[in-house]
């Protein structure tokens, strides 16, 4: 329905979110970016954007935008031609060009709307290939099935590390290695982890490993496949190690075409269900309490006592929480982004005395909701908009008198139009350098974000105020 200037009218229905007639300035980015990233944390891995030219250039214009580093992403390059009559000669001039040009040690290949509209039955090309061309210098592929109808570029990521997983993993006997599966996360907060298990002794496959390829040194010439990723040979390890840890409460619901293969939601449940790995699914390990588990668990599976300094780190954390609690508690905080994100978000806000009022997501389902119920009272319940876009969390703000706007760079203009500070977090980040090194997780992550939270809140009341001070 439409009012009289032709815009499309809102309204708010039972569970608080926004009725639409259409997205307008979607919360999410497509599948095939998730799958991208996930392909780039693998060591000697270019991605294949099985559909149009456009899909790649999309994907590679938001992740070089975001990373500051080049991202090459093939495509088969569909035409209208190929949308008819299929993709498949255009599947074997690509894959021949990357392999010339690149020469990788895998093939990520990322389905998108218009290849699985048409039906396009990638595994069998994949064979169709290796049964005409296939010779020693002939990369692995792994083929993940990405359509954006099906999920945001979670799902994406989340499809792209089964495949992955349930490609490479191997069963043999157990041995003394982890898994630790952190999910969507920042290169900078990959080399914590890795940090981390180093000091407390533990050998662990981290999966995906993009803290070199998106975050790499400068080098006097351009490597058409940056160094660092996951190596193939610690994924094929993984369905031998002692236990899997997964970051994240939200995982994949899965086509149905992959569903039918696959049968769990996460790359850490295929490894239980077919490897008997156990998996310890975790929240983002976000403020004092969710890093508390991480490191508990850590202890329990290595038998090792968490390092003196990050018990230092802990301690001078809960002291900034005392410091800095008179400029946080009550304030009213806007959240948005990805799903894990925003529940590790609001656990953190609540754990600080901060009021989250709106939590939004593009994601479907009514995961936040649940996920966050054992953690919220009456009183401190906020709006929880999945499935939402920009225009709704406007919509929906303008009654909530927010102090604060966390999450991506996409929100910039809504906090410019409330004139209320907007910490960036999440993807992507347009705006601002240094998207890559920011720190999320643990102690030191924590203590990082906590800093920029009081600091954006003490800015804006000092540029506001019709006097000025120099002292807090």
């Amino acid at each position: 329905m439409f009012d009289t200037n032709n815009t499309p009218t809102v309204s708010l229905i039972a569970d608080n979110r926004l009725k639409t007639s259409s997205t307008r300035n979607a919360c999410k980015l497509c599948a095939p970016l998730g799958a991208s990233l996930v392909f780039k944390g693998i060591e000697g891995c270019v991605p294949l954007i099985h559909g149009s030219q456009g899909c790649s250039t999309y994907i590679r214009r938001y992740m070089i935008s975001h990373y500051k580093e080049p991202v090459d992403i093939a495509s088969t390059n569909f035409s209208e031609e190929s949308a008819v009559f299929g993709g498949g000669a255009n599947f074997f001039t690509g894959i021949e060009n990357i392999i010339q040009q690149y020469h990788p040690k895998v093939i990520g290949i990322a389905t998108t709307c218009l290849s699985e509209t048409i039906g396009e039955d990638v595994p069998g090309l994949i064979r169709d290939y290796t049964e005409q061309y296939s010779d020693a210098s002939t990369p692995e592929f792994i083929n993940a099935s990405t359509p954006s109808y099906c999920g945001t570029h979670i799902n994406g990521f989340q499809e792209a590390c089964i495949s992955t997983v349930a490609h490479y993993a191997q069963k043999n006997d157990c041995q003394d290695h982890i898994n630790l599966f952190p999910g969507f996360v920042s290169p900078a907060d990959i080399r914590h982890l890795k940090e981390i298990v180093t000091d407390m002794n533990i050998d662990a496959t981290i999966f995906p490993d993009y803290s070199q390829t998106l975050d790499n040194v400068h080098t006097n010439e351009y490597e058409l496949i940056p160094s660092g990723g996951t190596p193939v040979k610690r994924l094929q390890m993984t369905g031998n190690a002692r236990a899997t840890i997964e970051f994240g409460t939200v995982f994949n619901k899965g086509n149905s075409r992959k569903k039918s293969i696959h049968q769990v939601n996460s790359a850490g449940e295929w490894l239980e269900t077919n490897c008997d790995v156990p998996r310890k699914a975790l929240t983002l390990p976000i403020g004092i309490e969710a890093t508390d588990r991480f490191f508990q668990t850590l202890a329990q599976l290595s038998g090792n006592e968490t390092p003196a300094k990050y018990q230092a780190e802990r301690g001078r954390l809960i002291d900034a929480y005392v410091d800095a609690h008179k400029y946080l508690f009550g304030k009213r905080v806007v959240l948005y982004g990805e799903e894990d994100l925003v529940i590790a978000l609001t656990i953190f806000l609540l754990e600080i005395g901060m009021k989250p009022v709106l939590v939004a997501s593009g994601a479907t389902g009514g995961t936040i909701k649940k996920a966050l119920a054992p953690y919220l009272n009456e009183a401190d319940e906020p709006i929880v908009a999945d499935s939402s876009d920009f225009a709704t969390i406007r919509e929906l703000m303008k009654d909530l008198k927010a102090d604060i706007l966390i999450g991506n760079s996409k929100g910039y203009y809504i906090s410019r139009e409330f004139k209320i500070p907007l910490v960036r977090l999440g993807f992507p980040i347009h705006d601002r350098l240094g998207a890559s090194r920011i720190h999320h997780i643990g102690y030191r992550g924590t203590q990082e974000l906590f800093d920029r939270i009081v600091n954006a809140l003490i800015e804006y009341k000092q540029e506001n105020s019709p006097v000025g001070y120099k002292y807090i």
